[in-house]
């Protein structure tokens, strides 16, 4: 038995869980009810046709490497008025399917979408609907003709729409803003909704003018990049889960659009088995000058123990190992920075397994005049859209995971651990999560369905995912804790 050894894990105590504001939400508006109404039987839709023991040595263990790879500084490119054909191929029936998706990612196509938000001037929700130049209402458009071109390309497999939400702007007034989504219907029953997000609203100096300047290059036309360009290779395929791609308004007062987006989701009982939040995604830079390029940070709701969030960020974590991404997904014991928010919070409030991916480093150009394409690193934002590419597709599409987990004695001390087989497994990983620990640090692979080793005792959590044919990973499985 080889135990592989992940990395050197955090502990519980590295960080202290922030407090944050929560906000009442507007009803939709009027003239969305009737839409709102065709999307819920919709959604309903969606979710009801998502069509030997071996006894071993104690093992070594041994330290990983991780992958860093350099990043390059600058980008200059005319933007496209309107992106060309999405260029985007199936998911390959064999061989190494994930790398062939991730190798689709462009960082051109993410920074022209960038220079494009950037271009209307601001998108605060104060600012103009009306403009075909500037404002949130262009910068609306701008996403709803991006999802329109992913449908008419996806053969009918992607869908678009809007759900409106009236979005505070003083205690005394409300905007109409809008929630944009585009989705993937699930080809399996009961294999619940996926939703990767990303809000498109900015802010300037000062914070409520609607006319200030407010590019949001990083915070958050980064966010809305990665989005888009993962909804235009990911719509040539369809998934066993259903996927959502969202774009929420009012994220800058509140993260009202997300909490309103949440609380709809909730009240069709739609499924979601995970919510990744891409928020500030493509700058390496801190206050300082300093730079970092070797991972993202990963925030979710604690406790560590218990959380379906926290079990989601694991989850990121162990798949982002085991898929040998370019990008490190290092887990903060943190809903988010202390005193911030993030639209995540507004599912895991419901109970919904949610996560936020966001820079390394905090950096002074979030909702500041200055946060342009210029201080976007074009590569850092290629590996970050590509984390989160790899989780969603694997959450998405790989093999189940194992049921009905048993850890039964044995004798001299120790356990079998036995688990009933996939049905499209070709291996599996045993994921263990040390005591105190933010991740899954030891690992053990294995082409059975049982083994009997003394150590289990050793850790805090136990968790299996299944690998297929095409190397992809599924899901992991509920963590068992040994007795």
């Amino acid at each position: 038995m080889t135990i592989v050894r992940l990395m050197d894990a955090p502990s519980t105590d590295d960080m202290a869980s922030p407090n944050y504001a929560r906000i009442a939400i507007m009803n939709r508006t009027a003239s969305h009810r009737q839409s709102a109404l065709i999307l819920t039987g919709f959604m309903l839709l969606l979710l009801s046709c998502n069509l030997g023991t071996s006894e071993n040595a104690p093992p070594t263990l041994a330290p990983l490497p991780t992958p860093t790879a350099p990043a390059t500084l600058g980008y200059a490119a005319a933007r496209p008025a309107v992106l060309p054909a999405i260029g985007a191929t199936s998911l390959p029936p064999s061989g190494d399917a994930m790398r062939q998706l991730l190798d689709q990612v462009e960082s051109d196509r993410l920074m022209s979408h960038i220079r494009s938000l950037q271009d209307l001037r601001t998108r605060h929700i104060n600012s103009t609907q009306t403009s075909a130049e500037e404002g949130i209402g262009a910068a609306r458009r701008y996403i709803n003709d991006q999802f329109e071109i992913f449908r008419a390309d996806s053969g009918g497999k992607f869908y678009t729409f809007e759900v409106g939400f009236y979005a505070y702007t003083s205690p005394d007034e409300r905007t109409p803003q809008y929630n944009i989504v585009g989705a993937i219907s699930g080809a399996e029953l009961n294999a619940g909704t996926i939703i990767v997000g990303a809000h498109y609203d900015s802010l300037g100096t000062p914070r409520d003018s609607g006319t200030a300047y407010a590019p949001g290059a990083n915070d958050n036309g980064s966010g809305v990049a990665a989005v888009l360009e993962m909804a235009r290779i990911m719509s040539a395929s369809q998934y066993k889960a259903t996927i959502m791609f969202v774009l929420f308004s009012a994220e800058e007062v509140q993260r009202q659009g997300s909490i309103a987006f949440a609380r709809w989701i909730a009240n069709d009982n739609v499924n979601v088995t995970g919510m990744i939040n891409l928020d500030t995604i493509g700058n390496i830079h801190d206050f300082n000058g300093n730079r970092e390029d070797r991972y993202l940070r990963v925030f979710s709701e604690g406790p560590n123990d218990s959380s379906v969030s926290r079990r989601l960020a694991r989850e990121a974590n162990f798949l982002g190992h085991n898929y040998d991404l370019a990008i490190d997904l290092q887990v903060m014991d943190a809903v988010d920075r202390e005193n911030r928010y993030g639209d995540h919070q507004s599912f895991s409030d419901l109970g919904y397994p949610a996560i936020r991916f966001i820079n390394a480093f905090e950096e002074k150009r979030n909702a500041d005049p200055t946060d342009t394409i210029e201080f976007i690193e074009p590569d850092y934002l290629r590996r970050s859209t590509q984390a989160a590419l790899a989780l969603v597709t694997a959450l998405a599409e790989g093999p189940s995971p194992p049921a009905n987990i048993a850890l039964r004695e044995r004798e001299g001390g120790k356990k079998e651990l036995v688990w009933e087989p996939v049905e499209d497994a070709a291996s599996y990983i045993i994921a263990l999560r040390p005591a105190g620990s933010l991740i899954y640090a030891d690992q053990l692979p294995i082409d059975e369905t049982k083994v009997v080793w003394a150590g289990f005792s050793d850790y805090a959590g136990i968790a299996i995912a299944a690998r297929d044919a095409r190397g992809l990973i599924g899901p992991l499985s509920q963590e068992i804790i040994p007795r």
